[in-house]
């Protein structure tokens, strides 16, 4: 059995790798967007994954599940236009999406997936 583990901290790591699947952290927007509204927020969050999907050996087009949480439930129709732009069509992973606390204030939006490595 084989583990990998990406830039791995003392609390956690940014990806970790077993039989074939990455599990990839929470990923947020980005300092340049953290006070943005939601879309620019999105928008953000789904960029910090396209480069971490791309340091594990993945892309959005290997997705196999997604947890969305939301700040604010009014964000869910603004969320999901970026989101369903960001989708390929034809590889909608399995998503669930829920209402939460942020780890900081000005956060709206949080992400969390995990992607079958290409090969």
């Amino acid at each position: 059995m084989s583990i990998q583990r990406h830039d791995t901290k003392t609390r956690m790591s940014r990806g970790v790798i077993h039989q074939g699947v990455a599990y990839l952290c929470g990923q947020v927007a980005g300092p340049e967007a953290r006070e943005g509204d939601i879309t620019a927020q999105t928008a953000s969050m789904l960029e910090r994954v396209d480069e971490l999907l791309a340091e594990v050996g993945s892309d959005r087009e290997h997705l196999l599940t997604a947890t969305i949480y939301l700040k604010e439930g009014e964000d869910f129709a603004a969320m999901n236009a970026v989101w369903d732009a960001w989708v390929p069509e034809g590889h909608a992973p399995a998503r669930t999406c829920v209402c939460a606390p942020m780890p900081a204030g000005e956060l709206k939006v949080e992400i969390t997936v995990t992607a079958a490595i290409k090969g």
